[in-house]
């Protein structure tokens, strides 16, 4: 006898309820339609066959055959969602429920007020985890005196940011009489910390070309129709978000600042 042709043998019998997985290969009773499942639809299973040819079927009880014997098929629960994990604005993994550390005897030093704002607008989440103090300089002119005041060891540790660190540069001659083991002095071959963010980022094709002898913030502004460097800044650190819109040789520089002042000797 025809077991299909005969619509009580679902009732007589116990079928067997199969989660559609995606790839699962079943046969509609009714058509002989055979496919691997590929989704869902308007609450129907979507079958594709070999030939890459689909067709939807409603999920009735015993409507299906697997592996030659009836199932009935159910639209498998939807797992929960997988929780993203959070990142701070330097692309590291967030610290949840910390708070701030207290703060090491080592310290970060940058250049200017626009440097420690930008450093704290990306990497800041992540120093205070660590417990690390950025302070601005006013210029590096006098970096050799300042260390001496600071007096670096081993439970304090000085990272330096400098601009402008290109060969033949003065900033490059200042830092090459930094001798101390305690000391880290990186930079970037940017002219001001302004040109480390991405022109995409501020929504400019490229920094302007400013001439030699003129200050380049003004030169900047000027040739951006911009009045008041004052405002210009606003609209860079406005335009940061993460370390996505700082150039690379910025961010490694920082990197290694931050690695050399965690070091784990530097714990009091």
């Amino acid at each position: 006898m025809d077991v299909l042709a005969n619509n009580d043998w679902r009732r007589r019998r116990a079928i067997p309820e199969v989660d559609a997985e995606l790839d699962l290969v079943v046969e509609d009773a009714e058509s002989g339609f055979c496919g691997a499942v590929v989704g869902f639809e308007f609450g129907a299973v979507v079958l594709e066959d070999r030939f890459g040819k689909r067709r939807n079927f409603p999920l009735e009880p015993a409507a299906f055959l697997l592996d030659g014997e009836p199932v009935t098929l159910r639209r498998p629960q939807q797992a929960a969602p997988r929780q993203q994990r959070k990142t701070t604005a330097s692309g590291s993994i967030a610290v949840a429920g910390h708070t701030a550390r207290v703060a090491r005897r080592s310290r970060i030093w940058v250049e200017g007020i626009h440097d420690a704002a930008l450093v704290e607008r990306i990497w800041g989440d992540d120093l205070r985890v660590e417990g690390v103090v950025v302070e601005p300089l006013d210029g590096i002119d006098e970096l050799a005196a300042s260390i001496r005041a600071f007096g670096p060891g081993p439970v304090a540790r000085l990272g330096v940011l400098v601009d402008h660190l290109v060969p033949g540069s003065k900033e490059s001659r200042i830092v090459a009489a930094v001798q101390s083991p305690y000391v880290l002095v990186t930079g970037h071959p940017y002219v001001d910390v302004w040109q480390a963010v991405r022109p995409s980022a501020v929504g400019i094709r490229a920094w302007p070309e400013v001439p030699p002898g003129r200050p380049w913030k003004e030169g900047v502004c000027a040739a951006l129709g911009v009045a008041d460097p004052a405002d210009m800044w606003r609209r860079i650190l406005a335009s940061v978000s993460s370390f996505r819109d700082v150039e690379t040789p910025l961010i490694g520089a920082m990197e290694r600042l931050i690695d050399f002042v965690t070091e784990p000797d530097d714990d009091v």
